[in-house]
């Protein structure tokens, strides 16, 4: 079969001639056809998955002590209506006393009513316990994976994340409000049918006992199964998330049409659900088959018990009621047994959730607050603070170096590149306190990662980046998102207004603070012309805006939050020259008396800067001003030429 690669991360695409529904139709020609992805299913659930839920639970603990006791009585009372209609018959109605027969009647009536009260509250705590667990693990992952570093998210597919932080999750669910009351309300109800069996009639009894091992077998079997295809369809729902995330967005959708592959996109999203599909196919039929077996078993069992105890009556050992009350008390029986294999298969299936939540848990943050780290000081006298990289060397983590194997699990197939190379060697530079240093080079010589050193996105492999004197390793995250701001080449935009998105930077910032930091960055004349003003949204990725006017709202945004140190990498680079240049006179405001660090591809918006390094190679190959780099004739002299020549013989021919 032939096939294309479609964008990078998407799926392997058909080829025209291929039909996902040309699969065999029909249960068992899906059972036939489904090969079940081995990598995925063999994974075993990790020792010691249990324990780690027990805190969990231990945090919903007065909930849970509750529930259980309402699952108590619930059995209690499912176990006592048998014996009531014992009375009913043997005392009431054999006995012709209409006195017993009307007051059995009514507490039969009256059980009822209670059980449905407890019924009500029963699911009214599982709720409450189940929903409250949800929020902790939700909370919690989406808390962790906020920290992960940043090369995380560049390998990590969105859409598998965001099954884990929800379809797993709520798969947890399960082991409350189902799994833990039905398991304790199972084993009551069989203790207290048991009792109540064995002092009706031990023979019938033992019988029952005999028979209930056939229950179990079912469920052992068919249960491995159904795990290996949980653990195989949540792994391939992912998969389907991720690649309508990537496609259903503004850039993916319009590369798709720029290339003309919607058709082609379209077999790559069919194949994907077919083996939804196939799955779904193969687990309901395992059910069924289950749910088949056991009622089998559950109509042959009956009937021996029947034959027994009807003999039993028909030789004067048992009382018509007492017969009556024994066939009540068989279903009560049986039905937890069945009940005990689907648990049994869902006992499997949560506590592959569990692990896959673990598994997110379990990633180590490679850039994290150590233990006794303080507040980075904001400077003193009013005066920002000052960086300094000190013999920095640095290199991109690997797979390995963010945490654990699984990491596979959330970024498809792993696709090796040189991540081990390093990209900075030995940089060392001071951005005095206040001013302005510029990095200039081509593209790839490591501008943007030392860039990235500063906001402690990443740290070095060796050497040190300072703020103040202060290690960043030494001092709290916090305090370094706190004073330091950036807005990068191609600034993002959440799908809100943009009054949300300037508040990102500053929650609180009043009307006034929001329109003086639209008017600094140029940008308030275009807001005030819509409809909506501030509240207009600015669709996904901020795509309703052109890129000039998303990346004066991205410099407002940072205005607004008003840091002591900026980062600007390439800041300017969407906009034309008349929007830069209104642009650089707000900077020359904004930045005086912060100490910035800039990227610039446009020389001549770094000609001010107080300091200039040129990059190459991940190596400062010059420093100075402008006018002392153009003297020295280097590299950025070079630079300057290619860039300014051509305008220069445009004006001289004009």
């Amino acid at each position: 079969m032939a096939t294309t690669v479609g964008p990078p991360g998407a799926a392997p695409l058909h080829d025209d001639t291929e039909d996902p529904d040309e699969a065999p139709a029909g249960a068992g020609g899906v059972l036939q056809s489904l090969h079940i992805d081995d990598d995925v299913t063999r994974q075993r659930i990790r020792p010691g998955t249990w324990k780690r839920i027990l805190p969990f639970l231990k945090e919903r603990r007065w909930g849970l002590v509750i529930l259980l006791t309402l699952t108590a009585v619930q059995a209690a009372v499912v176990a006592a209506a048998p014996l009531l209609v014992k009375m009913l018959i043997d005392d009431g109605i054999v006995k012709r006393s209409t006195g017993t027969v009307i007051a059995v009647a009514a507490a039969i009536g009256g059980l009822a009513l209670f059980g449905a009260l407890v019924s009500f509250l029963e699911s009214w705590f599982a709720g409450k316990v189940g929903h409250g667990l949800v929020y902790d693990l939700r909370v919690r992952v989406f808390d962790h994976v906020q920290r992960q570093p940043l090369v995380f998210f560049t390998r990590a597919q969105t859409g598998a994340l965001v099954s884990r932080l929800n379809a797993d999750v709520i798969g947890t669910q399960r082991a409350v409000t189902t799994l833990l009351s039905q398991s304790l309300s199972i084993v009551l109800t069989l203790v207290f049918v048991l009792a109540s069996m064995f002092y009706l009639s031990w023979q019938v009894t033992l019988a029952a006992l005999v028979l209930i091992p056939l229950f179990l077998w079912p469920g052992r079997v068919v249960g491995a199964r159904l795990q290996r295809l949980a653990r195989e369809g949540m792994q391939q729902d992912a998969e389907i998330g991720s690649l309508m995330n990537e496609r259903f967005n503004v850039a993916g959708a319009m590369l798709s049409k720029l290339y003309g592959r919607p058709r082609q996109e379209s077999r790559a999203f069919a194949k994907r659900a077919a083996r939804m599909r196939d799955i779904d196919i193969v687990g309901n039929a395992y059910e069924n088959l289950l749910g088949i077996l056991l009622a089998t078993l559950t109509a042959l069992t009956s009937a021996v018990i029947y034959g027994l105890g009807g003999w039993l009556v028909v030789d004067g050992a048992l009382q018509i009621g007492t017969l009556v009350a024994l066939f009540a008390l068989i279903t009560r029986l049986y039905n937890p047994v069945i009940q005990l294999n689907s648990i049994q298969v869902n006992i499997l299936m949560t506590l592959v959730s569990f692990d896959r939540i673990f598994e997110i848990l379990d990633l180590r943050p490679l850039i994290d607050d150590k233990p006794g780290a303080q507040p980075l000081p904001a400077g003193t006298g009013g005066v920002a603070p000052d960086i300094e990289f000190d013999a920095v060397e640095f290199r991109y983590p690997s797979a390995a170096d963010v945490s654990l194997p699984s990491l596979e699990t959330f970024s498809g197939k792993p696709v090796e590149r040189a991540e081990n190379a390093t990209v900075l060697h030995g940089v060392s530079f001071r951005v005095p306190a206040g001013k302005m240093t510029a990095l200039v080079g081509p593209s790839g010589a490591g501008k943007s990662t030392i860039t990235h050193l500063v906001p402690r996105l990443y740290d070095p492999v060796a050497g040190a980046v300072r703020v103040g004197g202060h290690d960043l390793r030494d001092v709290t995250l916090e305090s370094v998102s706190e004073l330091v701001g950036v807005v990068a080449q191609d600034a993002h935009m959440f799908h809100d207004t943009i009054r949300a998105n300037l508040l990102f930077a500053k929650p609180r910032a009043t009307e006034d603070e929001l329109v003086a930091a639209c008017r600094s960055a140029q940008i308030w004349d275009m807001i005030a012309a819509l409809p909506n003003g501030l509240d207009t949204i600015v669709g996904d990725h901020g795509y309703r805006m052109s890129g000039g006017e998303k990346q004066r709202v991205a410099l407002a945004r940072l205005l607004l939050k008003s840091p002591p140190i900026v980062v600007l990498d390439e800041a300017t680079a969407h906009l034309d020259s008349e929007s830069e240049a209104a642009i650089q006179r707000a900077l020359e405001t904004t930045l005086t008396g912060r100490t910035s660090l800039v990227i610039a591809h446009r020389l001549s918006t770094v000609r001010d800067a107080d300091q200039i390094l040129v990059i190459d190679g991940g190596r400062i190959r010059e420093r100075g001003t402008h006018d002392q780099l153009l003297a020295a004739g280097g590299m950025y002299a070079d630079l300057y030429r290619t860039q300014f020549a051509p305008q220069q013989r445009t004006a001289m021919v004009s």
